[in-house]
């Protein structure tokens, strides 16, 4: 899981040249107008589309996933970048809004403009389509951006910022990259003093988020933190139960389980619990770790994995696939576990291996309560025939996004905001939101004529401006 290549550890001083360097290319990039930069990302978008395997080799090297998997990560971040090169003008550019009665001699317009320089800090397990989700977005609403790649994965984001040099010469310092330790990324933030940056855009732990958002507050800037989550899968009674195993096995094993919105738990209603489970055992042995996904990327998390599935066989669960035996390697067998107890760690807690908890509940009721129970709220899935009723529990749900009848459905449509609450942060990537996140809204009136009663004036006869407040009272008392 390396490509053999040194990379540099940038100091504090490299942190603050970076974010200088990327102001100043960051006041042209401002100033073209939005057809410009779309076609300036969209030029981008391009090359890496065809530089597709390129990438992909270099992200299976740095993580040790599939092939397979790497490029359908490349595609994403493809995706993604189009859909924001293509749709930041429309969500972000002036537009006339209503002025209201009271102001109807003013004219109102709002739009949303660059906040200056976005400092990334991404993660290693999605180390080209996550940590797009913030730079792709906020090039488009106009920023330049800093970006710190794990030190895991150091060679994408170097990749990364000089295809992005290549692609769009004249703006090559927009994104800069730099490698190094957490340090680094703490540097980025703040931790050093100011950095210079505008908004931290942060991915990773609840509790390295944690120190972040200490970091940031201390100058105020903003912060958008997605930390994780511990996602669950809702099946009904009348749920294809052969797809639902399907969606789990994949949702939970994909990757090694090393998916922020991966699926960790299932609740089944007691009529088909046993049914499901022995399909989702059935899929999850057919897999051949290695091929199916690659090895736990941070070697560390073994500890965590193997600790999860240990202390939920003492709580009383049962390893329906797996188990301990399945532990003895960073390429981990799947593993199935049943009867878990609601506070046991593999339940509580982000395993993000190839773990999974199939739990049995009296109902959907019951279900919602117990994915609801978590400290994570990033994403869910529930599994029913009737469109109606998946829609009605989806809305339910407290999770950021939801899927009916697949997992993860929502992770390649561009158009929906992703990010959650609680121990999974807050604020939102992709979509409008994802847009509006890397801007700051601007506000304008236009006064276009003189208005009847002038409120905001002291020439207005005291008299003449009550009875227009009293007026104004009663109307919207009435109404």
């Amino acid at each position: 899981m390396t490509t053999g290549t040194n990379h540099a550890v940038h100091t504090v001083e490299d942190v603050r040249a970076a974010v200088a360097r990327a102001r100043r290319a960051g006041r042209s990039w401002a100033a073209l107008g939005a057809r410009d930069r779309r076609a300036a990302l969209l030029r981008w978008k391009r090359s890496l589309a065809a530089r597709a395997d390129e990438f992909a080799r270099l992200i299976a090297s740095e993580t040790g996933k599939p092939m397979h998997d790497a490029r359908a990560e490349v595609l994403l971040t493809v995706v993604h970048l189009d859909w924001a090169a293509r749709n930041a003008h429309r969500v972000l550019g002036r537009r006339r809004v209503p002025s209201g009665l009271l102001s109807l001699h003013q004219r109102a317009s709002l739009a949303y403009r660059p906040l200056g320089v976005i400092g990334v800090i991404g993660p290693w397990n999605y180390p080209l389509y996550t940590p797009m989700g913030s730079i792709g977005y906020a090039l488009a609403a106009g920023n330049a951006v800093v970006f710190k790649p794990s030190e895991l994965t150091p060679g994408v984001g170097v990749l990364l910022a000089r295809s992005f040099g290549e692609a769009v010469p004249g703006h090559a310092d927009l994104l800069q990259v730099l490698t190094g330790p957490g340090s680094t990324g703490a540097a980025l933030a703040g931790a050093e003093g100011p950095s210079g940056v505008d908004k931290v855009a942060f991915t990773g732990s609840p509790g390295t988020a944690r120190k972040v958002a200490a970091v940031c507050a201390a100058t105020l800037t903003p912060l958008l933190a997605e930390c994780g989550g511990k996602d669950a899968v809702l099946v009904a009674a009348d749920a294809d139960l052969d797809a639902a195993a399907d969606a789990i096995v994949w949702g939970a094993m994909g990757n090694a389980g090393q998916t922020c919105a991966g699926v960790e738990r299932v609740y089944a209603v007691e009529s088909v619990y046993e049914a499901l489970c022995s399909r989702v055992v059935d899929r999850a042995r057919a897999l051949a770790p290695g091929e199916a996904y690659g090895p736990l990327t941070l070697p560390s998390q073994l500890g965590v994995v193997e600790r999860h599935v240990k202390q939920a066989l003492v709580d009383g669960g049962t390893a329906r696939l797996g188990g301990t035996d399945a532990l003895r390697a960073l390429v981990l067998g799947p593993v199935v576990l049943s009867g878990v107890p609601e506070d046991s760690p593999v339940v509580t807690e982000e395993t993000f291996g190839p773990v999974v908890v199939v739990n049995p509940v009296r109902d959907m009721d019951e279900a919602v309560e117990r994915a609801d129970a978590s400290a994570y709220s990033l994403g869910a899935a529930v599994f029913t025939r009737s469109r109606a009723a998946g829609l009605a529990l989806a809305e339910r749900l407290g999770s950021g996004a939801v899927s009916v009848n697949s997992v993860l459905g929502f992770a390649a449509i561009p158009s929906l905001p992703f990010g959650g609450a609680g121990e999974s942060g807050y604020g939102r990537i992709h979509g409008e939101e994802g847009l509006r996140a890397f801007a700051a809204p601007h506000a304008v009136t236009v006064r276009r004529f003189a208005p009847p009663v002038d409120l905001t004036s002291f020439a207005t006869p005291g008299e003449k401006a009550a009875r227009a407040v009293e007026l104004g009272r009663k109307l919207h008392a009435r109404f």
